[in-house]
């Protein structure tokens, strides 16, 4: 362990103006808090004095070191404190002070020694301490102790002692969109980084299956911050007052020891939770205007997939086990078994558009925007408006999905409109506005909304529809490639959504020939590098060859993320041999007339799909050609 690891910026301040021992005590009793590794300040403090009491602390030069050794310590740390004016620390140094630094250290052992030994033999060095005295900020005064730890002592450890470690230094959050891949990607990376690092770090994923690894108190208490990185809202009031890195969930797989390194050493600046709601914004304040819809988005997104998923399948099950001679025009329902699976599964699938509005409208104004968003999406779905409620009909034509995401950004900003007009409202009333004017308030107001813009919605989606019913041939196939080059161009980033969610649009308009294009196209990626993995091994490490088998099962369920360490390796290779696998498998698809009433699931869907022969030819040509073209580019590794 070095030096620098026991110190972060938080914990350095520079000209002060304390003016006698008892206010520089305290002011670093404060500084090495920051470290959250005190347990109770007053017994520190204590020992602190105690110390000072057996016999001054005051070095030379100007410098102080005070320490102590104390129970309520849970890991070494050490705090500085530039005055901006010399003062005499005790009356019997033989100098003014300008300079200190404060050493805390466990009970038990001798640690605070060895401590104390390095920071001598560096503070030797006039040098140095020149540089100490002159630095701008703090972040220049620990670079300096960097520089002079490292021309001193090079990567040698100051204790030979076993250092322990109470709780994590370093807690992070991960969730992307889906809660799938991503999710647990970045969390692998950044427990790999952590132990590279030397870093105990603890990872929650907010996967699709709930969180998992949760934090609790005492570890957020203990730690010195937690990363945040996270595609959709979680729960971060419980963060409050704590250094909190809030980043891209990619970031989490590209960049974790430069995530990990910016928390500890104290880069990041202290969090704090808007008025303690539960769940306190995360990003958002931050973020841009675009990224705000784009998560906002996503969040309804992922909320809205297990019901598509789950009633697509089952209304797709119907048509495979119904006999469509029976009755040509109830197809579907012709079977007892065949009714049973449609009616279920359209309970879940009509509910995809309120679940869609609601989520956005949850994402941008929290719990009190979901029942107003919900209702907005009800209203969107049935295409109700104030010409049909005048004759007495309470539906219309359906806006569909795009009607569906208008309502829930509408229901959002109407909720956050009317936090922010009732904010000054007596405390007494506080209780009766989330539970009143915010529902009533907000449903009356995006209902006039929906009412009044449904025909137009309603114009633009049957268009849409009937634009993409009409597609065939040329324009089809064209479309399908592209839909499915877009799923490979940056695998589960801005391209890949987007394609995902015109995919999922088309779905809830009734044409499933794009849903099919869009996921065979981001089943090619993985595939296609397992392939070459296999039978180009000399192209590849031993560790891809290795994580190439896992491709396969990725690619066959639909998680296009496998393939991100290899692009991320590789991009100029591997990329363009995907997106043109892909590209192929999706143009075939929409020449084969395949089709898929499920939003996911990978072969495991695969005997819903129509044409489903076909589907297994699409998705095998695109891999084979995306695998060949990926080994052509790729050059023959030499062994080291």
């Amino acid at each position: 362990m070095r030096i620098t690891e026991l110190f972060t910026a938080q914990s350095i301040a520079l000209d002060e103006a304390q003016q006698d021992r008892s206010q520089i005590i305290d002011r670093l009793v404060e500084l090495q808090a920051t470290h959250g590794n005190i347990r109770d300040k007053e017994a520190y403090k204590k020992g602190l004095y105690e110390r000072e009491d057996e016999g001054s602390t005051y070095v030379d030069n100007g410098i102080t070191v005070p320490h102590a050794k104390c129970d309520c310590v849970t890991r070494p740390s050490l705090a500085a404190l530039r005055l901006k004016t010399p003062v005499q620390y005790n009356a019997e140094d033989d100098g003014k002070t300008d300079l200190l630094f404060a050493i805390a250290a466990p009970k038990n052992g001798s640690l605070h020694v060895d401590m104390l030994a390095r920071m001598m033999q560096m503070l030797m060095n006039e040098d140095f301490v020149e540089k100490l005295r002159t630095a701008k900020t703090p972040e220049d005064f620990l670079a300096a102790i960097d520089a002079q730890e490292e021309a001193q002592f090079g990567n040698e450890s100051f204790t030979d002692q076993e250092i322990e470690q109470a709780g994590y230094r370093v807690l992070a959050v991960t969730a992307c969109v889906n809660g799938i891949a991503h999710t647990y990607m970045a969390a692998e990376a950044l427990n790999k980084a952590g132990a590279k690092m030397g870093v105990t770090i603890k990872v929650e994923t907010n996967g699709s299956d709930g969180a998992k690894n949760i934090l609790t108190k005492d570890e957020i208490a203990n730690c010195d911050g937690i990363i945040v990185a996270a595609e959709k809202k979680i729960e971060t009031a419980r963060f409050d007052g704590k250094p909190v890195l809030f980043t891209r969930v990619d970031d989490g797989i590209h960049k974790p020891e430069e995530l990990i390194h910016k928390i500890t050493s104290g880069e990041v600046p202290e969090f704090h939770a808007k008025g303690g709601a539960q769940a306190a914004e995360d990003a958002s304040a931050s973020d841009s205007f675009g990224r705000s819809l784009y998560k906002n988005l996503m969040n309804g997104v992922s909320h809205m997939l297990p019901f598509v998923v789950g009633g697509g399948i089952m209304i797709a099950l119907a048509f495979l086990l119904d006999d469509y001679s029976i009755d040509p025009s109830n197809f579907g329902m012709n079977t007892p078994l065949a009714a049973f699976f449609k009616t279920v599964g359209s309970a879940a699938f009509s509910y995809m558009l309120p679940i869609l509005a609601g989520f956005i409208a949850m994402s941008i104004a929290d719990r009190p925007g979901l029942a107003v968003g919900f209702a907005g999406g009800v209203l969107a779905m049935n295409g109700t408006n104030f010409a049909g409620i005048a004759a007495g009909e309470t539906t219309g034509i359906s806006g569909g999905f795009l009607a569906a995401l208008l309502a829930g950004f509408v229901a959002g900003y109407v909720v956050e409109f009317l936090k922010k007009i009732t904010e000054k409202l007596p405390a007494s009333l506080n209780g009766i506005r989330p539970m009143l004017i915010y529902p009533l308030g907000g449903i009356l107001i995006v209902g006039a909304v929906m009412c009044g813009i449904n025909p137009i919605m309603g114009m633009i989606n049957t268009a849409m529809t009937n634009w993409l019913n009409a597609m065939g041939g040329t324009s089809k196939v064209l479309l399908g490639a592209i839909v499915a080059g877009m799923m490979s161009i940056d695998m589960g980033g801005p391209f890949n959504k987007a394609a995902y969610v015109f995919g999922t649009a088309a779905l809830a308009s009734g044409n499933y020939e794009v849903m099919a294009a869009v996921m065979v196209g981001g089943m090619v990626p993985p595939i296609a590098i397992a392939l070459s993995t296999t039978f180009c091994p000399k192209k590849w490490t031993p560790d891809e060859r290795r994580n190439g088998i896992v491709n396969y099962i990725m690619g066959l369920c639909f998680v296009t993320e496998g393939a991100i360490p290899y692009a991320a390796a590789d991009p100029l290779r591997v990329l363009p041999s995907c997106v043109i696998g892909a590209a192929l498998s999706g143009a075939l698809s929409m020449t084969f007339g395949c089709a898929l009433r499920a939003p996911h699931g990978g072969i495991f869907v695969f005997p819903v799909v129509d044409h489903a022969v076909m589907y297994c030819v699409a998705l095998a040509v695109g891999s084979v050609v995306g695998a060949v073209i990926l080994s052509l580019l790729k050059k023959t590794r030499t062994e080291e």
